[in-house]
């Protein structure tokens, strides 16, 4: 099986980026990290460990910051702990993963590669780089332990995995649709423009892009509640709503899957008609 791996490099201003690019056959997969003010913003994945770590040292950092525990945003923190004198911050919520080797399904190993165990300290709400000061949002969704990172200095949103693209077609199963859109609605009350997400890239007018993901998944709630109070099944909805297959759901063997956008939106629901009706 032949994968191919590549990086581009780039530049915002005084912002550095690495752009890592895995590919095998028809699926396309990258991931971004960035260096700002000496603050690394997630390190990537160990399988891109040969193109990624020159990265590393050539950039200034003295500490580190990950979105969420998932291994494209923390495979490399095992090797930045072992040679690089400098804190790494991580949601409490997932030390104990952590300090544990990866545990995820075959064919993220194959694209992501094997995630060594790290030790990092808590995150904190706020922070400062060497000239700025920062937030630490926590914006669950994509996944339990997600942050978003704003440079309340300057106005710019570090994004992880919150947006990546507009109009989202498949999740990963633990996704959790109606977490996402509580949390674009808490990032949108922050004052900000640019946003830098780790799968899309900068996105100048970043603002723009979230307001239409949000807009996005609150239309699609609405279409999925509508039919399921109409009595369609989960399965005929995820049929409707989303007929087109993509390669993935074929591979990750169902752990990818637009079903599981309708069925968090669904198990919300019911949980609210439940509450309701006490």
């Amino acid at each position: 099986m032949f994968v191919q791996k590549k990086v581009d490099r780039g530049q915002v201003g005084d912002i550095h980026f690495i752009n890592g690019k895995v590919q095998f056959q028809k699926i396309r997969l990258n991931v971004y990290i960035y260096c700002y003010d000496g603050l690394l913003l997630d390190t990537g994945s160990s399988s891109l460990k040969e193109i990624c770590r020159p990265f590393f040292h050539e950039q200034s950092f003295d500490q580190v910051v990950i979105s969420h525990i998932h291994e494209d945003h923390t495979g490399n923190a095992g090797y930045i702990q072992q040679n690089f004198n400098v804190p790494i911050y991580l949601s409490e919520k997932s030390m104990r993963l952590a300090h544990e080797g990866g545990k995820y399904p075959l064919y993220r190993h194959f694209f992501w590669g094997k995630r060594e165990p790290f030790h990092p300290l808590p995150m904190p709400e706020k922070f400062s780089s060497r000239q700025y000061d920062w937030l630490a949002i926590e914006t669950p969704g994509h996944a339990y332990d997600h942050c978003a990172f704003l440079n309340e200095s300057t106005g710019q949103l570090f994004t992880g995995d919150l947006y990546v693209q507009t109009k989202s077609k498949v999740t990963l199963r633990e996704e959790h649709t109606p977490s996402t859109i509580r949390s674009l609605q808490k990032v949108l009350q922050y004052d900000f423009d640019e946003v830098f997400c780790q799968h899309a890239g900068y996105l100048p007018n970043g603002r723009e892009h979230l307001e239409a993901k949000l807009d996005y998944l609150q239309n699609l709630t609405y279409r999925v509640e509508r039919l399921y109070q109409e009595g369609y099944s989960n399965e005929h909805i995820t049929k409707t709503l989303f007929p087109k297959k993509y390669p993935i759901m074929t591979l990750s063997l169902g752990e990818w899957d637009a079903l599981h956008i309708v069925q968090s939106i669904i198990a919300e629901l019911k949980v609210k008609e439940v509450v309701h009706h006490k």
